[in-house]
């Protein structure tokens, strides 16, 4: 038999898998964590990652679902319970690879694949309503691992009147807090985040928000330059080889999201691969080598972010810190683009603070699910603009252990 919620309320020490698709669409990340305790108390220890990649055939159809020409209800339908066996091999397979058994696994938290987000309220009649849609069924992983899951936590923010992100903010705050050090966490996904947390700082002194485009048209123009055989520039070396366009690169920067007041964020919808189309047309209009349009939309990606920094946190705060995460951190052309805007202020990558870079994203979800059954607010309104702070998710009980 299964634990219910009341025994895994009260356990203090659990292993909890977190499973994550992020908007670059590579695979499926899996992190196995052991959890001890719950809030500001929360000790987090990675004892497994791994990715695992989607099939070919499966990626390019996530990817045909991101737009609303292409992306009918029949697609989107099928490829919420796809995602959901796909999420729930994952989670099967890092067990085995910790060589334990499903029984031994308290939770699972799942953030599933981000396939549109609203955040800017729609009008409907007499209402203004945000909206956001995440698929990967979560019953379906409950039933094929046994395991009690835990799915959707972007939606309760938004009821909230926020915009369901960024999500990170309350997990950085616990992992990274120090009482003399104000330091500022840069997710580089395929969109850029940040989560300032200043010295000595409370949870509600925490200021996040989406910078702007990560990895997202780096990768969508690697991608269509090379016609589908790579997904990515490796290592930033073919934007090594080239020169930044600087009529181009002010074109990139005068876009109006950059110059939104936060909380904010955005995601394939402003930046996805309809935005790489036009780019492209452009830089073929100016004559651009393929190498140097990669230069300078990586440049674009550190550009955007220093662009957030000055305007929004150099202001108000002193940094003493940067540290990066995500795929852009193993991107040495984007980093050196990054330590020539922030010099003197140091940047580190998560990994020397003993975690890793790749690891992150599965890692929140993983405790933001041990928060929900610990039935804590997990959200951060200081970021996302929520009118309080809310529990975080759906739970999806299975007993059949």
């Amino acid at each position: 038999m299964g634990k219910d919620i009341i025994q895994l309320e009260k356990k203090n020490e659990k292993i909890v898998i977190g499973l994550m698709s992020g908007t670059s669409v590579d695979g499926i990340d899996a992190a196995l964590v052991k959890i001890k305790g719950n809030g500001l108390s929360t000790r987090a220890r990675l004892l497994f990652f791994q990715v695992y990649p989607y099939p070919q055939t499966v990626r390019k159809k996530i990817l045909n679902i991101f737009s609303p020409r292409t992306g009918t209800v029949d697609k989107i339908c099928h490829l919420n319970f796809v995602l959901g066996e796909l999420f729930a091999q994952a989670a099967l397979k890092i067990i085995l690879k910790a060589n334990l058994e499903p029984w031994q696994i308290d939770l699972i938290g799942s953030h599933g694949q981000t396939i549109y987000h609203i955040p800017i309220p729609k009008r409907e009649g007499s209402l203004y309503v945000r909206s956001t849609l995440q698929i990967g069924e979560p019953s379906v992983i409950a039933e094929r691992t046994g395991i009690t899951t835990v799915a959707d936590f972007r939606t309760g923010d938004m009821a909230a009147g926020g915009q369901g992100a960024p999500l990170a903010a309350y997990v950085d705050y616990i992992l990274f807090r120090d009482e003399k050090k104000t330091r500022a966490i840069q997710n580089i996904g395929g969109i850029g985040n940040i989560t300032l947390i200043p010295a000595a700082a409370k949870l509600d002194d925490v200021v996040a928000f989406d910078t702007g485009p990560g990895n997202m048209i780096i990768d969508a123009v690697s991608q269509i330059l090379s016609q589908g055989k790579r997904t990515y520039d490796k290592n930033g070396l073919m934007a090594a080889q080239g020169k930044v366009n600087r009529k181009l690169l002010k074109e990139l920067m005068n876009h109006s999201y950059l110059k939104k007041i936060p909380p904010k964020t955005t995601g394939r919808e402003e930046f996805g691969m309809q935005f790489a189309r036009q780019l492209i047309k452009r830089a073929r209009a100016l004559h651009l080598k393929n190498k140097d349009l990669l230069t300078t939309v990586t440049s674009f990606t550190a550009d955007s972010i220093y662009y957030a920094y000055e305007n929004f946190i150099l202001p108000q705060h002193q940094l003493d810190e940067i540290i990066i995460s995500g795929g852009g951190s193993y991107n040495p052309t984007l980093l050196n683009f990054l330590r020539k805007r922030f010099e003197p202020i140091s940047l580190f990558r998560t990994e020397d603070f003993g975690i890793s870079d790749k690891a992150k994203e599965a890692l929140i979800f993983a405790i933001l699910a041990n928060e929900t059954i610990s039935a804590n607010p997990a959200n951060v309104p200081s970021a996302t603009g929520a009118k309080r702070g809310v529990i975080l998710g759906k739970i999806i009980i299975n007993l059949n252990h």
